[in-house]
């Protein structure tokens, strides 16, 4: 097997101290499992504000393409709030999933079950959970024309962003969330808000067409997002594959990250299409963010981003065996009582990022035998 290419890019925050536990077990893949990569790093975010005036080179984007799979950190610090829009750190990973093409985000949402007492639903709510939402990213309200601020004759200024949605647009990440849903519980609910907004009416109506066409062996239903909410917290193991557009698949993603007990916990995929040479553009990040207020004291939790690693594997490299192995590690560490601050609950041990870090590959090696 040719070696994979990785770039790896940490950004801003505690995106490095975390991404220091992934190099530790992307190590030991090296040294128990023959498995090695080539490995590139760059800048992004704040700290490539910092060294060079910009979020993201050209550069850097270049080398994202040229990768087989990014994994990336946490970007964003509030002492780059002055700068202009174009310039925030936050403008890297927007560039890079327009650039790349990323157009479908996968976020899981899973409890582990040394975890069920962390989340602030009760046990029975979230025992067994496991979601996956798919969220579009390249389009919706977030990138639509037109956009902007403008000053009208009366002297008021009017913020402007616009809700597009075409039918290919629909499509293709519904046909991600179909796939996925055939290998989970067979089962997608669409959501939109097609009472109110007609880019809802045509993706219900898009999602329907294509499961008519293609996909009717997996089951399909359609929820408004505010139900969508609401169900969430009242029953979420109703869930199986969510597919929804960017404004309500941000919003949604992260309330059900919250059913676990810490968005320390989850990491992510954005994939991007199929390309002739069979070789598809993706990027992996935790869905946290860069914790500035923490960065720096060696007590962030490194999960999500080490699961974050584990996804790449599975859906980048098709490495299933070694992402399973990741996952199952990091589910016998959480039951040997280590905890980091986020999700510390009484009698648990408080650990930093190394040495969760560490008990992760200790885990491993038993997994190995």
């Amino acid at each position: 097997m040719s070696t994979k290419k990785l770039l790896i890019l940490p950004g801003d925050g505690i995106g490095p101290e975390v991404m220091r536990e992934v190099a530790r077990v992307a190590a030991w893949l090296g040294r128990r499992r023959g498995i090695t990569f080539d490995i590139s790093e760059d800048l992004v975010g704040g700290t490539s504000l910092a060294e060079y005036g910009v979020p993201i080179r050209e550069e850097v984007i270049q080398k994202a393409r040229e990768a087989d799979a990014v994994l990336f950190g946490s970007v964003g610090d509030p002492k780059w709030a002055h700068v202009g829009f174009d310039k925030r750190p936050e403008i890297a990973i927007l560039k890079l999933r327009q650039e790349l093409g990323l157009f479908a985000n996968l976020r899981p949402a899973k409890v582990f079950d040394a975890l069920v007492d962390a989340s602030t639903l009760k046990p029975d709510v979230v025992k067994g959970l496991d979601i996956m939402i798919v969220r579009e990213t390249v389009g919706g309200i977030y990138f639509g024309e037109p956009r902007g601020i403008e000053t009208l004759p009366d002297g008021q200024r009017r913020g402007i962003n616009t809700e597009v949605y075409t039918t290919h647009e629909i499509e293709r990440v519904a046909r991600v969330a179909f796939d996925l849903a055939r290998k989970r519980q067979n089962s997608v609910c669409s959501v939109e808000k097609c009472n109110v907004m007609e880019s809802g009416l045509l993706w219900k109506e898009v999602v329907t067409d294509l499961h008519a066409r293609e996909y009717a062996d997996v089951t399909l239903s359609h929820m408004l997002a505010d139900n969508c909410a609401m169900q969430l917290v009242r029953n979420p193991r109703q869930f199986d594959v969510i597919v929804t557009g960017n404004l309500f698949g941000d919003l949604l993603s992260d309330l059900a990250s919250m059913l676990t007990g810490s968005l320390g916990m989850l990491p992510s995929a954005t994939l991007g299409a199929v390309h002739s040479d069979g070789r598809r553009p993706a990027l992996y990040e935790p869905i946290h963010g860069s914790a500035p207020d923490i960065a720096g004291r060696g007590i962030a939790n490194p999960i999500a981003q080490i699961l974050s690693f584990a996804m790449l594997l599975r859906y980048s490299f098709g490495m299933q065996a070694e992402s399973d192995m990741i996952e199952n590690a990091v589910a016998a560490m959480l039951g040997t009582g280590l905890r980091t601050a986020d999700i510390m609950s009484e009698g648990m041990a408080r650990v930093g990022t190394d040495v969760m870090g560490d008990a992760i590959v200790r885990e491993l090696d038993k997994l190995q035998g």
